[in-house]
């Protein structure tokens, strides 16, 4: 039997994943430096009210607040001891609200890096990072997750122990890296090398992508660098409403709804499979990004002038591969919303 994922990849040309999760915790309270995953136990009930945003905003899929429930980034709250604890209360809760949404939705199993650099460069090794992420998958599936979601990835190193520790977990899983450094991820990762990184494990995700990183417009150019290395698997996007800018001392995202809606369309027609949002992406958003992929028909594959045309400026002129992007210099610019 398929996992519920690919079911629905089966039957849809695309899915509305989820929006962030921070945003949403910090919007309810939660203090910089607070660990979220602690609010799975101390205040469940706004757990679910951030679930339930993104199903009642029509999200075909959410992530778990579990992004950092791993051993190493729980130990600076001295909750080390209780990652199956957290990770299973995440996905309980997230169970609860799909099972109560009337029509399928996957409950995605977040998973986010250690926090620590991996050998040689680092001294975490690859056993080591296996075992942790193996304890948060086992909690994450105790507590009744459909698959798992590896996402913000820089290393390679990393996303290759993610994957051996979800098969030691037996369970289905995607992944997303970051690309936030002129195209590439932290560690020098290209979308080229994360397509080709993905065909060479043992146990390959349901579906790969990229998430967060720096605007939706930059996130763009790497699906079109996934689309263009010509993957079997289906493409994720998962892009930042807008670029995050201080106001006021707080981070504050200037990607309106419309704009999302545009980069919702663009994503699809890039090639995503699984269309969402990250840092600052609200239900607002997420409702505008379901109602354009359902009323707009679907185009061909963007150019680079019409994803600038439409979302702003890429933050680099490279994609990474030593391509010119060719826009960034170009006087005009316009931006909707």
């Amino acid at each position: 039997m398929s996992d519920p994922l690919t079911r629905l990849l089966d039957q849809r040309e695309w899915l509305l994943a989820d929006g962030a999760t921070g945003t949403t915790l910090f919007n309810m309270g939660l203090m910089s430096g607070d660990a979220p995953e602690l609010w799975n136990v101390d205040h469940p009930d706004r757990i679910r009210a951030l679930y339930r945003g993104a199903v009642k905003a029509g999200s075909d899929l959410f992530l778990t607040n579990s992004f950092g429930g791993n051993a190493s980034r729980l130990k600076l709250h001295a909750a080390q001891d209780r990652v199956f604890e957290l990770n299973r209360a995440a996905a309980e809760l997230g169970r609860e609200v799909a099972d109560a949404a009337g029509r399928p939705v996957v409950v995605a199993g977040s998973v986010g890096p250690t926090g620590d650099i991996m050998e040689p460069v680092g001294s975490l090794s690859h056993a080591e990072a296996v075992e942790m992420f193996h304890e948060q998958a086992e909690g994450l599936k105790a507590g009744g997750v459909d698959i798992l979601w590896l996402e913000t990835i820089s290393a390679p190193e990393e996303y290759r122990a993610a994957a051996e520790a979800f098969a030691r977990a037996a369970m289905p899983w995607c992944g997303t890296m970051s690309f936030d450094t002129a195209g590439r991820t932290m560690m020098g990762v290209t979308a080229p090398a994360m397509a080709e990184l993905v065909e060479s494990l043992p146990n390959p995700p349901i579906a790969f992508g990229a998430n967060c990183g720096t605007g939706a417009a930059d996130l763009l150019r790497t699906v079109l660098g996934f689309a263009e290395a010509g993957p079997t698997r289906p493409l994720i996007a998962k892009g930042n409403a807008g670029i995050p800018k201080y106001v006021d001392g707080h981070i504050h995202y200037d990607g309106t709804p419309a704009l999302m809606a545009d980069y919702a369309v663009l994503a699809r027609d890039a090639g995503a499979r699984i269309i969402g949002g990250c840092c600052g992406t609200q239900p607002e958003h997420l409702r505008r990004m379901r109602e354009a992929l359902e009323t707009r028909p679907k185009g061909p594959r963007p150019t680079l002038e019409q994803i600038v045309a439409a979302l702003g400026d890429f933050s680099s002129v490279s994609d990474g591969t030593g391509a010119d992007a060719g826009t960034e210099r170009r006087s005009r610019r316009r931006r909707r919303g």
